[in-house]
């Protein structure tokens, strides 16, 4: 074989090769790759619940943010899917359903009603995809609704109302009315401070409902007065408990009762402002101000600040951070996309993303974190310094339901 002869032989070999590499097969390899991890994300953009879903949006796209600029999971990127349940169980179903069969979604995180998480997680539990939820709720972690997909970040009812109350009630009184939402997070919070006020000698006035939305809370006040209770714990969320929280301190209520919310929500308190809301404590999930004694908070809080022209994240806001960034973290450490194998990464981490130590509870996919107890300060200088911390009831499974009365039938 002359020398010509053999470089012209080793080419056809070299492009064989080349082709061979851009084949069908290496075009497969190379766009699942490139394919971005996405991330379904349904909540009420619009509706009495919007300024915390807008939060909670910012939030989870820092998480997502971050995360990508770390390098990803074997170069591929994750992208925030961001959908409008418009507070609705059966547009959360659709908008879910086209999230995970129309934009191939991996994973769904979200929610921001107790009625709406339900429809999502039914959803995803038919179609073995991962679901974090960022909004409190019980029945979530009940056998009847959960599966290995369903994960539940939020606090929950119980678990909030019940540190609450073990706050409040030996402090305030012993006589209490609630003034309630009438759907499925209103309802659970008034069993959580039901329970938590047996063992603690709390008599329940009156349980008084109103339906969600409501802007005129005149027809419910002059009872609230005529029942002279120690206590007025108001279970309702967002513009619900803007609107009744002003109307009760237009009414003089405060003068005699102590004004309590189970979730004191940093969103509320700013828009309702010093004068409304002075006095009124209650629980979150999350507070800005503790970045003073928590080094994870004060790191999350920059990074939010840096993004968005020096803001501080909300309570909810926080959920949506958490939420997201929780699953990537799982599938990283499970080293793959596939729900079941981050489900079973998740159901190990511990993580301290923004407010300490948390992990979710084996039998119940539950966060197992802290709960915040606040109240509302006058006016300040700084339009965020709102709250002041009175104290912080410690991660502890013991406050959580049990997982027999769950129905859940294994071991933690």
């Amino acid at each position: 074989m002359t020398q010509s002869t053999h470089n012209k032989h080793r080419r056809m070999i070299v492009g064989a090769g080349l082709a061979a590499a851009s084949s069908p097969l290496w075009f497969n390899i190379a766009q699942a790759q490139s394919t971005p991890i996405r991330i379904g994300f349904p909540v009420p953009l619009t509706g009495p619940f919007s300024a915390e879903a807008q939060d909670q949006v910012r939030a989870a796209q820092l998480a997502v943010n971050e995360w990508n600029a770390a390098g990803g999971f074997n170069g591929r990127k994750a992208e925030l899917l961001v959908r409008d349940d418009k507070l609705n169980p059966g547009e959360a179903a659709t908008r879910t359903l086209e999230l995970i069969e129309k934009d191939k979604a991996d994973f769904i995180v979200g929610s921001l009603s107790a009625a709406t998480q339900l429809s999502i997680n039914a959803v995803c539990r038919d179609r073995k995809i991962l679901f974090n939820s960022i909004s409190q709720s019980d029945a979530i972690n009940e056998a009847k609704d959960w599966s290995l997909f369903t994960f539940h970040e939020a606090l929950n009812p119980h678990l909030t109302a019940g540190a609450v109350a073990r706050y409040a009630f030996p402090k305030y009184g012993k006589t209490v009315v609630y003034l309630t939402a009438d759907y499925a997070y209103g309802h659970e919070m008034v069993r959580g401070f039901q329970r938590a006020g047996q063992a603690l000698g709390t008599k329940m006035l009156a349980d008084i409902r109103h339906p969600i939305g409501t802007a005129d809370y005149s027809a419910f006040l002059p009872r609230i007065q005529a029942l002279k209770p120690d206590m007025i714990v108001l279970n309702n969320f967002g513009r619900d408990n803007i609107n009744s929280v002003k109307q009760i301190t237009d009414f003089g209520l405060k003068a005699k009762s102590k004004v309590i919310v189970p979730v004191l929500l940093f969103t509320a308190r700013v828009a309702g402002g010093a004068d409304a809301y002075e006095g009124v404590m209650g629980g979150t999930s999350y507070y800005w101000g503790m970045e003073d004694t928590v080094p994870s908070a004060k790191a999350f809080n920059d990074k939010f600040r840096k993004a968005y022209g020096g803001a501080v994240p909300s309570d909810y806001g926080a959920l949506g951070y958490a939420g997201v960034r929780s699953v990537l973290q799982a599938v990283l450490n499970a080293k793959s996309t596939d729900s079941t194998k981050v489900s079973i990464a998740l159901r190990q981490l511990r993580y301290d993303f923004y407010k300490g130590e948390q992990f979710y509870r084996k039998c119940d996919h539950q966060s197992v974190q802290s709960v915040v107890i606040v109240e509302s300060k006058s006016k300040g200088k700084d339009k965020n310094d709102v709250f002041k911390v009175l104290a912080v009831e410690k991660p502890n499974e013991a406050n959580l339901r049990s997982c027999d009365e769950l129905g859940h039938k294994i071991s933690t």
